[in-house]
């Protein structure tokens, strides 16, 4: 009998470790992360002829988040603050090409830690210090021909520990600039007719050109989306396996990109896991914040959310999409090649914007301004051809305080601020602004950072040290 137990228990020994890993539910993570997209140029939000049948596929499996919102409308601060949980202005990369730093604890970190392993590839833009937090990371520049980022998006799926659930942070270059119109590789090419044109751009041959290659790049990245998810099929894991979707900012034109308004930092946010989201094809309205992503995958993976995390897990959604989860969803607008400061508050109808700077246009990004659509509308304000909304990047000084009504006003064309009709309203969300400011000990910088480019022509300036500021000792919601 003794000999029986010691073979027994010598048996446990050498298979434990492997019938324990058997019995880990817990579900692999896999956040796809778009460059440059507007939330709604998706089939499933609503756009009548963009081709993304993958992600349209995966709301319709899954689940669809119609209020998710990004706290940075630039790509590398919109980034950090994704990895981190936290407000980029806390992340101490809250400006373009600023480096993540090593004191910023990640989420991706803290899943090795609960025994994931973690992999990235794609566009990084997040310095090199933290990529020690992840256990491969395999990064694609847009200027050694990977024009999507998608390259070595399969490979992880490849090497990664089958013994292990994993995270993923996919990321792609497209809808990056530049783009060019009837890429071979695209299974459908776009054409005038499938363009949907804003108001606030002026519709010439030139504008529906350029959208139609934008169209094209969304397509590529719905097409390389596709293939992770029949990776993931083939690998025999998707059933258990958590797909989401977003982000990091809108669509790299004046009025969207680097703004705060919906166009600038409302994401897609469709997310798959069938063995965690029964209800197929439901959609949630409540409002969520990127920030919001880490606490998740933390709750996922039964993992202690550290304390420098800023937001909460919204798992209970995947159960019953009808809770309430936020009341507001915060964005902020730093320095992106030209230099602007500018903070907002969205409720679940209205936006309020600040703008710090408010002596300076609303100048979009570089690669916006260095293009021809950007000549061209200098060229029509120059000629007076434009209207209010097409001119208002040129406006200087712009307003304080924005107000808009988006049930009403969903392109945020008619400023509402100043109406006395809605002055409770401007007055509530400028406290519950305050409060975030102070909450978060946000802070205006000591001093201005110089822009990198001219504001009209686009031409490089030349390069000054950009050092980083020390903060004011007030900021409050001052005199309005």
């Amino acid at each position: 009998m003794n000999r029986l137990i010691r073979r027994f228990v010598l048996a446990w020994f050498i298979f434990a470790p492997s019938f324990l890993f058997a019995q880990d539910q817990r579900p692999n993570i896999v956040l796809i992360i778009a460059d440059d997209l507007n939330w709604d140029d998706l089939g499933t939000y609503g756009h009548p002829s963009i081709h993304t049948p993958n992600i349209d596929g995966l709301a319709e499996n899954g689940m669809r988040f119609d209020s998710a919102y990004l706290t940075a409308s630039s790509c590398s601060p919109s980034r950090a603050s994704i990895l981190t949980g936290r407000y980029p202005h806390n992340t101490d990369a809250e400006q373009l090409h600023w480096d993540l730093p090593s004191s910023q604890l990640t989420f991706s970190e803290k899943l090795k830690e609960a025994g994931y392993w973690t992999g990235a590839a794609g566009k990084w833009h997040m310095g090199e210090e933290i990529k020690s937090r992840f256990d491969l990371v395999k990064e694609s520049y847009y200027g050694n021909g990977s024009q999507s980022g998608a390259d070595e998006w399969l490979q992880l799926l490849d090497v990664r520990p089958k013994n292990k659930p994993f995270f993923l942070w996919l990321a792609a270059w497209d809808s990056h600039r530049p783009w060019f119109k009837g890429q071979s590789d695209l299974p459908y090419q776009h054409t005038h007719k499938d363009v949907r044109l804003p108001p606030y751009y002026p519709p010439t041959e030139l504008y529906f050109e350029d959208f139609v290659a934008y169209y094209d790049e969304v397509s590529r990245f719905d097409m390389n989306v596709g293939r992770v998810i029949e990776k993931l099929k083939q690998q025999n894991i998707v059933e258990n396996t958590l797909i989401l979707v977003i982000t990091d900012n809108g669509r790299p034109y004046a009025r969207d990109k680097t703004t705060l308004f919906d166009s600038g930092v409302k994401t897609p946010l469709v997310v798959q896991w069938p063995k965690g989201i029964k209800n197929k094809g439901s959609s949630t309205q409540s409002i969520v914040s990127v920030i919001d992503l880490s606490a998740t995958f933390l709750d996922l993976a039964n993992a202690t959310k550290p304390s420098s995390i800023e937001g909460n897990s919204f798992k209970s959604l995947f159960g019953n999409p009808n809770l309430k989860f936020r009341d507001y969803a915060f964005s902020e607008r730093n320095w992106h090649d030209f230099e602007d400061h500018g903070r907002s508050v969205r409720s679940k109808r209205y936006r309020y914007i600040r703008n710090n700077y408010n002596d300076l246009p609303a100048t979009p990004s570089g690669d916006t301004v260095y293009h021809k659509t950007w000549w061209e509308l200098v060229r029509l304000n120059d000629l007076g051809m434009l209207n209010k909304h097409q001119a208002r990047p040129f406006l200087a000084p712009r307003d304080r305080e924005e107000l808009y009504d988006l049930e009403a006003d969903p392109y945020e064309l008619n400023n509402l601020a100043a109406d006395k009709k809605y002055q409770t309203i401007l007055s509530n969300h400028r406290a519950i602004l305050d409060s975030w400011i102070k909450d978060t000990n946000d802070f205006i910088p000591s001093v201005r950072t110089p822009d990198d480019f001219d504001r009209r022509t686009g031409d490089k300036l030349p390069t000054r040290v950009r050092p980083r500021p020390s903060k004011q000792e007030t900021y409050g919601s001052g005199s309005y």
